[in-house]
C-alpha cells in the first residue's frame, strides 16, 4: 500500500519576471516501510519534489499534478490540512542541522515547542518524552544534554537532535535531505545505520535525498534518478545499479574516482617540512584571564612534502587537519620547526613572509562562500597578482585568460559574477585563483565535499594534470577516503589534534595498523575480508 503517491507533479518559479521549470512531470510511490531514494545532481529538482509534498515551497512557486498522503490531495490543500500533515504525519530531515535549529534555545526548549504544539505535551511529560527520543537516537547522557544549546554539540549530535525532532510526533513518512553530505564518514555511517534502526522500530517509510550513489545502493529499496527536473529512470536499486538503461544513469554510477596520482620524481625536492610542530589553545578563565588549560589543537605533526607530491590530511572534524594546514601557512602561532624550501618560517614577519606567501596558496571547501559576490571573475581570479605585482612584460587580462584556459573555464565569461556559475565551475575560479601565482605549494581544504560526484571526478583529474605540468606540492585535507586515495601519495590519519598514523597511502589503506584508521577505512569501504 502507498503512503504517498506523486502524479505527474510540475513546479516553476517566477524569478525576475522569467517562469523556470524546476520540476517537470514527476511521478512515483511510496510504500510503508520502504525506503525511495531521489537521485541527482545538483539542481535536478530532488529537493524541489520533496517540499512539494507538503506544500513548503515560496509564494513564487506554482505547483500542479497530484501529491496524495494516505488518499489525501495535498496540491492545492488550505494551510490548515497541510500542517495536520507536516510533522505529524510527514517529518523533515535537512541537510546542515546549524541553520535548522535556533542557535538561541536550548535542546530540550526546542523539542518541548514541538511536542506542545503537536501533542499537548508539557511539563514533566513532554521533558520525559525528550529524553526518551534523545536516548532513542543515541544521545548519551542525555540528561545532562537538555540543557545545550545547537554550538556546544557535534555536527553528529545535532543531526541525531534533528532526527529526534523528525521522530517526535510519531510520522509515517521521513523525508531526509541529504543528512549526512556534512557529517564524516564515521559519523555517516552511524546516521544511516539509526536511519535503518528506527526505520524498523518505528515502521517508517523514508524518502531519502542524496546524491551519493554509495549511500542509495546501502539503504534504499527503490531509486528514482532525476535529471532536469525529470526522473529519467526508476526501479529497485539492485536492477538500476546492475542494468542501468538511461545514459545519465550511466553516467552516475560511472563518477567514480580512478586511478591515481602519477609517481613522485626520486630527485624532487622537499618544498615544506615541519618538525614537531604544536598548536595550543590557551584556556583562559576569570577576570585576570589568567590560563588553566589548552586545547591541544596539534600535537607534534612532523611532515614532509616534496615537488610533484600529495599528503592527505585525514580524520574527523575537530581532530586538527585544517589547524595543522593553517599552522603550516603561518596564518596561526605554533611552535616548533615549519621549513619552507629550506628556509624556516619561525623567525619571518611582515614583508619577510609576505615574499614567501606568493609561494603558498589555498582552496577553501565553499566556493560559495570563498567569491566575493560584488566581484567580476577577472577581478578575483586577478586578487593576488595586486598583491603580490604582475610578471613584467604581461598584462592582468591576459594572465587571467591563460589560466580559465588551463582550469577549463572560457575566458570569455571572465566578466561575469559568481552566482552565475555552477558549484564546479566556482570551484575552478578559486582554483584559478591560487594557480595564477605559479605557487609551489597549495593547501587544498575540503575542496571537492560541495560538489556533486561528477563534478568531484573532474576537479581531481584537474588537480591531478596541475600537479604534473607545475610539479606542485599539495596538502589535501579531506574527510572523503575515496578522494584521498585518488589524489594522495601520502596519508597522515589525525585523531583529536595527533597524528594516529601515517605512511604511503596504499600500505596506509590496505594495512592500517591503528583501530582508528581501520574504523574510518570500514565506514568508508565496507568492513574487510
Amino acid at each position: 500500500m502507498s503512503v504517498l503517491e506523486v502524479r505527474d507533479l510540475k513546479v516553476s518559479f517566477s524569478q525576475d519576471g522569467r517562469i523556470i521549470e524546476a520540476v517537470k512531470g514527476v511521478s512515483f510511490d511510496v510504500s510503508k516501510g520502504e525506503t525511495v531514494a531521489l537521485v541527482g545532481e545538483s539542481g535536478s529538482g530532488k529537493s524541489v519534489t520533496a517540499l512539494s509534498t507538503v506544500g513548503l515551497l515560496g509564494d513564487n512557486a506554482t505547483v500542479s499534478g497530484s501529491v496524495t498522503y494516505r488518499g489525501t490531495q495535498m496540491v492545492g490543500a488550505d494551510e490548515r490540512a497541510l500542517r495536520k500533515v507536516r510533522g505529524n504525519d510527514i517529518s523533515f530531515i535537512f541537510q546542515e542541522p546549524m541553520t535548522s535549529l535556533n542557535p538561541l534555545h536550548t535542546i530540550e526548549k526546542q523539542l518541548a515547542e514541538s511536542l506542545a504544539l503537536h501533542q499537548g505535551l508539557t511539563g514533566d511529560k513532554a521533558r520525559a518524552r525528550i529524553i526518551e527520543l534523545l536516548g532513542k537516537v543515541g544521545i548519551r547522557d542525555v540528561e545532562s544534554r537538555l540543557g545545550a544549546y545547537p554550538h556546544q554539540l557535534s555536527g553528529g549530535q545535532r543531526q541525531r537532535v534533528m532526527i529526534a525532532m523528525a521522530l517526535a510526533n510519531g510520522p509515517e513518512l521521513l523525508v531526509a535531505d541529504e543528512p549526512t553530505t556534512a557529517l564524516d564518514v564515521t559519523i555517516q555511517a552511524q546516521i544511516l545505520d539509526l536511519l535503518a534502526d528506527l526505520k524498523r522500530a518505528e515502521g517508517l517509510s523514508l524518502l531519502f535525498i542524496t546524491h551519493d550513489l554509495g549511500i542509495v545502493r546501502r539503504i534504499a529499496d527503490r531509486v528514482c534518478v532525476m535529471q532536469g527536473g525529470e526522473i529519467v529512470e526508476q526501479g529497485p536499486t539492485t536492477e538500476i545499479f546492475a542494468n542501468p538503461q538511461h545514459p545519465y544513469t550511466r553516467k552516475l554510477l560511472a563518477a567514480e574516482q580512478k586511478g591515481g596520482p602519477d609517481p613522485v620524481p626520486e630527485s624532487a625536492a622537499e618544498v615544506v617540512r615541519t618538525d614537531h610542530l604544536r598548536v595550543w589553545f590557551p584556556i583562559q578563565k576569570g577576570f585576570l584571564r589568567r590560563t588553566v588549560g589548552h586545547v591541544k589543537a596539534v600535537n607534534d605533526a612532523t611532515l614532509a612534502v616534496r615537488a610533484g607530491e600529495t599528503l592527505g590530511i585525514v580524520g574527523e572534524s575537530g581532530s586538527g587537519k585544517t589547524t595543522l594546514a593553517l599552522a603550516i601557512l603561518r596564518l596561526i602561532p605554533s611552535e616548533g620547526t615549519v621549513a619552507f624550501l629550506g628556509r624556516d618560517l619561525r623567525d619571518r614577519t611582515g614583508a619577510a613572509l609576505r615574499a614567501l606567501r606568493r609561494e603558498m596558496q589555498v582552496v577553501f571547501q565553499d566556493p560559495y562562500g570563498s567569491l566575493s559576490p560584488r566581484m567580476t571573475i577577472e577581478q578575483i581570479i586577478a586578487e593576488g597578482l595586486g598583491v603580490h605585482g604582475l610578471e613584467p612584460g604581461r598584462n592582468r587580462t591576459e594572465m587571467v585568460a591563460e589560466i580559465m584556459r588551463e582550469v577549463g573555464l572560457d575566458p570569455a565569461t571572465m566578466g561575469r559574477y559568481p552566482h552565475e556559475f555552477s558549484g564546479g565551475q566556482r570551484q575552478r575560479i578559486a582554483i584559478a585563483r591560487a594557480m595564477i601565482l605559479r605557487p609551489k605549494l597549495v593547501v587544498l581544504d575540503e575542496p571537492t565535499s560541495a560538489l556533486d560526484m561528477t563534478v568531484q571526478v573532474q576537479i581531481v583529474e584537474l588537480l591531478r594534470e596541475l600537479q604534473r605540468k607545475w610539479g606542485l606540492a599539495y596538502i589535501f585535507i579531506s574527510h572523503d577516503l575515496r578522494v584521498i586515495r585518488a589524489m594522495a601519495h601520502q596519508v597522515m590519519v589525525m585523531r583529536a589534534g595527533d597524528i594516529v598514523e601515517s605512511g604511503d597511502v596504499e600500505s596506509v589503506f590496505t594495512r592500517p595498523s591503528s583501530d582508528y584508521t581501520k574504523a574510518l577505512m570500514a565506514a568508508a569501504f565496507g568492513p574487510g575480508p
